[in-house]
């Protein structure tokens, strides 16, 4: 929005006040617990908001729905912006005790399209237009500055990575497990992995944890550490083999383009979203996760068939360059924005 000629202003917990990129951040206290994050810091964050006395307020976290209704009596245009399916997802938020989860999942359910309603609504997912149907999907494309052309003479190796946060619902122990599975590969996992998973998933790698490798281990990964990996440019494949769950069986991953942005191919869930994706764009395989011979078969298909995998890797990175990068999901923001300031 900023290169679009918009004066931005991101309400944020952070040390200061200061200017990021053309964008001004107006600094709130961080919070110490997530119960103070959604009490205190939502305070802060609704003094701040109003102060600026800006056009147009745009807000994705659902414990600034308050805010944002607030915002409305007062006159002001809001975004609500739907970047996750609350309703599943907090089924599986583990900090929250079990006989808690279905109650509250019940209770956002109930209560969303009310109170929702006075905002215009940005999708960060297709499915979500079920719920939201006429909000703007707005999909979460790469950049295509972040994903130069790959080489051209890139050489398939043994390795095998996964970005992005790291957690059991997100195929942790599955992709732990592929060491077990097919000697010659080795396994990346980048991205932030909390509490006492990177343990577990040794535990599961057994003897050949020495070909699993975990960068992020209770710290969080900059999204240049993991372009630094994308650009390697010589991975046998990208992975997404996750469990079936209900949050993650109609989402398409945003990892999903910036593989094939970096011409890399995809070895992900058989789930129907996902092998639709695959289908369509040639960029990938999909596996059974519940079938350990199923992933190894794969694997080795994609180590006995270098071709097949350049092919993939072709394919992919020309279905990112047509059309799921972010240029195309930039003009529809920007077309919301002027439709809604004057």
């Amino acid at each position: 929005m900023v290169a679009a000629g918009y004066d931005v202003v991101l309400i944020v917990p952070h040390d200061r006040d200061d200017v990021i990129d053309g964008v001004r951040i107006r600094a709130v206290p961080k919070p110490g617990s997530r119960l103070a994050r959604m009490t205190q810091t939502v305070w802060h964050v609704y003094r701040a908001a109003i102060a600026e006395n800006a056009q147009l307020y745009h807000f994705h976290d659902p414990e600034l729905v308050p805010i944002g209704l607030l915002l409305r009596m007062q006159g002001k245009r809001v975004i609500f912006d739907v970047h996750e399916d609350y309703i599943t997802s907090i089924k599986q938020k583990r900090y929250l005790p079990y006989f808690v989860r279905r109650p509250l999942a019940g209770l956002w359910d109930g209560g969303e399209a009310f109170a929702t309603r006075p905002f215009e609504t940005v999708l960060a997912e297709k499915y979500y237009a079920v719920r939201f149907p006429t909000g703007t999907a707005v999909l979460n494309y790469p950049l295509k500055e972040h994903f130069p052309q790959p080489p051209a003479d890139c050489q398939r190796k043994f390795g095998l990575l996964y970005t992005g946060s790291v957690s059991p619902a997100r195929g942790a122990l599955l992709h732990s497990q592929i060491v077990t599975l097919v000697d010659e590969v080795e396994v990346y996992v980048v991205g932030r992995c909390n509490g006492d998973l990177g343990p577990r998933m040794r535990q599961v790698a057994g003897d050949s944890k020495g070909r699993l490798h975990i960068e992020g281990e209770g710290l969080h990964v900059p999204y240049e550490r993991i372009l630094d990996y994308y650009g390697q440019g010589q991975w046998l494949a990208g992975l997404a083999i996750f469990p079936p769950t209900p949050h993650y069986m109609r989402k398409e991953l945003t990892k999903f383009f910036e593989y094939m942005g970096a011409g890399i191919p995809i070895l992900c869930s058989d789930f129907p979203v996902w092998r639709s994706l695959m289908e369509d764009t040639g960029a990938g395989l999909c596996v059974d996760p519940r079938k350990p011979d199923a992933i190894a078969t794969a694997i080795r298909y994609l180590l006995e068939h270098p071709e097949k995998a350049r092919e993939m890797a072709d394919n992919g990175r020309r279905a990112f360059e047509s059309q799921y990068n972010w240029d195309s999901q930039a003009k529809k923001l920007t077309g919301l924005y002027k439709a809604l300031i004057p």
